[in-house]
């Protein structure tokens, strides 16, 4: 497992993806293999979560990459919102709108009450990104 993770240069290669700030500090931004390509531009889902976990009603949100036909990828945005709470998908959408760049949007929000996760308690994105194909089968879309 060891030779997979560090390189004959010697480099680890940890499957994160970050930024390196003015001051020379790194700040992880996700996980390469969370990384959504669609149609060709890299979209990094913890960002976009960040960025819509501003909006009062959601008490959690995950992105995750969504099968699609023509683009490769779509953003998916999977919320769990406060109790009493209501939001829609042009909400979210309306909260994007000038504030982000317009193929970060999600074009896909599903409202859940939880999230799949692992027995260790960690969330498997790749189960939310089954949920969106589903969901998108099932409206006819592919």
């Amino acid at each position: 497992a060891t030779a997979e993770i560090i390189d004959a240069n010697g480099f680890l290669h940890s499957g994160d993806l970050g930024i390196k700030d003015e001051a020379g500090y790194f700040k992880i931004t996700g996980r390469i293999k969370d990384m959504i390509i669609r149609g060709g531009e890299n979209i990094y889902p913890k960002e976009i979560e960040e960025f819509l976990r501003q909006m009062s009603e959601i008490k959690d949100i995950q992105v995750a990459g969504v099968k699609d036909k023509r683009l490769g990828e779509i953003t998916g945005a999977f919320i769990i919102l406060h109790e009493g709470k209501t939001l829609t998908e042009e909400d979210v959408i309306e909260f994007c709108r000038g504030k982000i760049a317009k193929y970060k949007f999600p074009q896909l929000v599903l409202f859940v009450d939880s999230f799949p996760m692992t027995a260790s308690g960690k969330i498997q994105k790749f189960k939310l990104s089954e949920i969106g194909e589903a969901h998108r089968k099932s409206l006819g879309i592919e």
